[in-house]
């Protein structure tokens, strides 16, 4: 383990007070400008966006999900060792250093070198959590939701300047370390892969066969469907629940009785639980509210995204409404939610919402599409019984999965911690040599980001939602 510089100097500045005696500070205006260079007509430049886990990215990596943009005739041109910041989310970390030459949307600012630097080492300075603070505290707007950080304010803030040696080894010494984090992170993934295609099989099979190996079959008349037991019904899901999409979103107040209302987007709609970490607020009228609004037991349903991605909603925050990237499903009498979110799980996992949604361009699962379903409808003391089965047949595997899955999360918790004291020099680095297992794959650093079907549709817009 490394340790601190031998000398400091005090900097006045309350988010890093000492930096190591060889280090200069400037204002990031001093180190960068702003560029502005449109893409010609017709080019057939890469298609570039920034993403708050995985950094730049060229854009074709995930055309898989549908998001294309039509034409980059005037999107901003970004060269290799730029930095890229979308101004809308630079504060949660959509800031980053380009590997790619390429354009990207005119709603990201491009920043280019004006002084002999190593822009991998702001990559790693800009993304710690001192200076996202540092982004929003210095972005304009009324609400998080519209927060934008602009080049005059982000240019003045102060950013460390070691020697361009030091530079080039902390980015060495970081990318190797992040090569190690990457790898232990890609088998904890692969392993939480293995455990959730058990629990699809007990869970499949489950709720489209029961519990009775005896039981009678008929054909349901769904070819990827198959046979069910003979006294099940088979119904599409407008008969089964009530579906309602959420409100195009409303930043700003109308005339009338309202009021402004958290509300959840695609990107709170995660599997099993919402995440409500980061809830913004619309505003709702009142004759809207009743309909709107999500209730214990309600399943939400992405529209975009991850389509058909769902969870329960178990009043995980005492009033909350949906946009119209979110669908509210209410089961009726005959179906129970647990039952009908068992299904989903098993329609997402296995690909079938996927296979029914437009694909022309962005995908969407819309309340059309959505209601027309088919899905199966035991007895309700049938599907009871299911449900406690596959609740106890699961556990194990869920258990698995939780304990795989914090060990990503500490993994990445080191890894900020790292970064932080390494960059702002609290850790001297400069006698570190790459070892033979210090090899950097860019591929496999891919796995430091969230699993790739978890970018959202909202990360891959231009940030002008």
């Amino acid at each position: 383990m490394f340790g601190p510089y031998p000398d400091y100097w005090r900097t006045g500045l309350q988010w890093f007070e000492y930096l190591p005696e060889s280090w200069a500070i400037l204002r990031t205006k001093q180190m960068f400008r702003l560029v502005i260079e449109k893409a010609p007509a017709n080019n057939q430049m890469e298609l570039l966006s920034v993403y708050t886990h995985i950094g730049v990215r060229p854009r074709k990596s995930l055309e898989q999900r549908g998001n294309k943009a039509s034409s980059t005739d005037g999107y901003w041109v970004v060269k290799e060792g730029d930095i890229i910041c979308n101004k809308l989310l630079a504060w949660m970390g959509a800031i980053g250093a380009s590997h790619y030459q390429g354009v990207t949307s005119p709603a990201y600012d491009i920043l280019r070198p004006i002084k002999s630097c190593n822009t991998d080492y702001y990559h790693f300075l800009f993304r710690t959590k001192k200076y996202l603070q540092q982004f929003k505290i210095r972005s304009r707007g009324i609400m998080d939701m519209r927060l934008r950080l602009y080049f005059d304010q982000f240019g003045q803030i102060p950013i460390p300047v070691p020697p361009r040696p030091e530079q080039d080894q902390i980015v060495a010494y970081l990318r190797a370390q992040d090569a190690h984090m990457a790898r232990f992170i890609k088998t904890k993934r692969d392993l939480i892969k293995l455990l959730t295609e058990q629990k699809l099989r007990i869970i499949d099979h489950a709720v489209t066969r029961g519990l009775d190996s005896s039981v009678a079959l008929k054909p349901s008349g769904i070819e990827w469907l198959g046979e069910v037991p003979e006294h099940w019904e088979v119904q599409r899901l407008k008969n089964v629940a009530n579906v309602v999409l959420g409100k195009m979103l409303t930043t700003e107040a109308k005339a009338g009785d309202g009021d402004f209302k958290p509300y959840l987007r695609s990107t709170n709609v995660q599997w099993i639980k919402p995440d409500v970490r980061d809830v913004k607020e619309m505003w709702v009228a009142k004759a809207e509210m009743a309909q709107l609004r999500v209730r214990k037991g309600d399943l939400l349903v992405s529209e975009g995204g991850e389509v058909g991605r769902a969870c329960m909603w178990n009043d995980e925050l005492p009033e909350c409404y949906i946009q119209n990237s979110v669908h509210r499903v209410a089961a009726k009498p005959m179906m129970l939610p647990e039952f009908l979110f068992h299904q989903f799980f098993t329609y997402g996992k296995r690909g079938r919402f996927n296979a029914i949604v437009n694909r022309v361009s962005i995908a969407h699962l819309t309340r059309e599409k959505l209601v027309t379903i088919p899905f199966t409808v035991p007895p309700i003391e049938e599907q009871k019984a299911i449900c406690r089965w596959i609740s106890d047949e699961c556990q194990p595997l869920d258990d698995a999965i939780a304990r795989t899955e914090e060990e990503i999360k500490l993994i990445r918790e080191y890894r900020d911690r790292l970064i932080a004291d390494v960059v702002t020099g609290q850790v001297d680095v400069r006698g570190w040599q790459p070892g033979p297992d210090d090899v950097v794959d860019d591929t496999a650093l891919a796995a430091l980001g969230d699993d790739p079907d978890d970018v959202t549709e909202e990360e891959d817009g231009d940030g002008e939602n």
